[in-house]
């Protein structure tokens, strides 16, 4: 039985990771109670980290070295440093309870938010302007999946090791000395993703880890790198517990999988090497569509950089891989789409292969097409009465003009407005002509919009109003009675 330290140094990490970070020492712990851990150490100096300082989280660290509590930054902002990015927010950790905040919080008059958090470990306290997630270093007892049953611990390996990535599992504590338990500072160096420790074990705890690990496989790994054997076996394995994650969990790291870096290059191993397209929503044919879903891909990439206000959405690479609205809808089944990202799949399909003949044709008419279908989307409003939502209905039909691969000047046209010409028609209008409210005015309505649509917006509301007793106004729809439903007895009842 032995038990003592061995340190030794890393110098390699200083090239490796600029100037601005130093190395520090790696320890490695020899124990006859535990296997043999690495534990690495590195000093961040950065503008960057010194730039997380701010007076309000001053405040908070004051507080808890008052207690002696310790705290650290975790997880995804530790990354972001030793890859010399800027952390777009924190999240931290530290060995106080729940409780223990609680009480700080209350006795420095602190205010907190979703207090309920506590039941897994994390408090939220406000500070100024800034809201500040702080969780109690954990132990996973009880996983089944999707949702664990933990408790508390102040040991900061141990928490270390129940989290997905070794990328993710590094601590920095306030004085800029990053502790590593799992390899984390070599996979950032190496731009590595691995799960900590044993893969399948790791994607057991949480099936959602599977859909974690492709999300920054392609926002870190080099281009072209390969994913690592033994990885991808265990998601093969283990990728029917994907059914068991809610469908809004799935939602939330396919639409950042889908747009983000080297999502071709991911997604195709998902569906070809994993065979994840049937768990995920997405059609069985998935795969036969790649082509086109690089194509969107690499011409939305390409809008964004030219054309300022144009941002490349989720939900229409999800439709490059799609043929029909039943697919998106199926789609929506598995991930509970918002209402506007279902229209905004289901426009695109319905609306694809025309846009496309008309792209293939080119000619002047290329921007008939699209102002007319803009116009038309928008709906007949008058100049005083513009829609509100003008924005969203006019980059629906720029998304589609993306995925068919329109000329520039057609998406600069697009985006000259918010709104298409007023149509000079409304309901007073017509009545003054004599045309009589309800479904009958909506039809002649509807009817002189169209025509003045196909007219490029030329027809004047004189020209229009010849129009209004033309036999081509399709009929009201009928309205159909359908009685009044009764209530069934439910064994609540009475």
């Amino acid at each position: 039985s032995f038990s003592g330290q061995l340190l030794f140094t890393r110098p390699s990490l200083f090239s490796l990771l600029g100037q601005s970070i130093s190395a520090r020492k790696t320890t490695v712990v020899f124990s006859s109670s535990r296997s043999l851990a690495i534990r690495a150490t590195m000093k961040i100096d950065s503008a960057d980290f010194h730039s997380l300082f701010t007076p309000d989280f001053q405040i908070l660290r004051g507080l808890f070295e008052k207690k002696g509590y310790e705290l650290r930054i975790a997880g995804g902002a530790v990354r972001d440093l030793l890859m010399e990015k800027k952390p777009a927010d924190i999240d931290l950790a530290t060995s106080a309870t729940p409780k223990m905040m609680i009480d700080l919080f209350n006795a420095e008059q602190i205010r907190m938010l979703h207090t309920n958090g506590e039941l897994h470990g994390t408090v939220t306290c406000r500070i100024g302007e800034n809201n500040y997630e702080i969780t109690t270093l954990r132990i996973d007892e009880v996983c089944d999946g999707r949702r664990a049953k933990v408790s508390f611990t102040t040991d900061w390996e141990l928490d270390a090791n129940r989290r997905d990535l070794t990328v993710n599992s590094l601590f920095l504590d306030l004085n800029g000395e990053v502790v590593d338990y799992t390899g984390g500072i070599e996979d950032c160096k190496n731009k590595r993703v691995a799960f900590v420790g044993d893969a399948a074990r790791r994607i057991q705890e949480d099936y959602l880890r599977i859909l974690r690990y492709f999300r920054f496989f392609g926002r870190i790994s080099p281009e072209g790198a390969k994913h690592e054997e033994e990885t991808i076996k265990a998601i093969v394995n283990h990728k029917g517990g994907i059914a068991q994650v809610s469908p809004e969990r799935i939602w939330v790291e396919m639409k950042r999988v889908v747009i983000g870096r080297m999502a071709p290059a991911v997604v195709k191993v998902m569906l070809h090497e994993c065979g994840l397209a049937i768990l995920l929503g997405l059609p069985e044919g998935s795969l036969s569509h790649m082509d086109r879903f690089e194509t969107v891909y690499k011409r939305g990439m390409e809008m964004e950089k030219k054309h300022n206000g144009v941002k490349l959405e989720s939900m229409t690479m999800v439709a490059a891989l799609c043929t029909t609205k039943n697919e998106i809808e199926e789609f929506h089944k598995k991930t509970k789409l918002s209402n506007l990202e279902r229209d905004l799949g289901e426009f695109i399909v319905d609306r694809r292969k025309e846009a496309e003949i008309t792209v293939e044709q080119g000619g002047a008419s290329q921007l008939t097409y699209w102002r007319r279908l803009f116009a038309l989307e928008y709906g007949p409003t008058m100049k005083e009465k513009v829609r509100s939502d003008g924005d969203r209905v006019r980059d629906r039909v720029v998304q589609l003009a993306i995925t068919v691969g329109a000329p520039d000047e057609v998406i600069s046209d697009l985006l000259s407005s918010s709104h298409p010409p007023p149509f000079p028609i409304d309901g007073r209008i017509l009545m003054e002509a004599g045309v009589p409210a309800g479904p009958q005015m909506h039809s002649v309505k509807n009817y002189l919009f169209h025509l003045w649509v196909q007219s490029d917006f030329s027809l004047s509301k004189e020209q229009l109003l010849t129009h209004t007793q033309d036999p081509d106004i399709p009929p009201p729809p009928v309205k159909v009675n359908a009685g009044k439903r009764k209530r069934e007895k439910s064994s609540g009842d009475k």
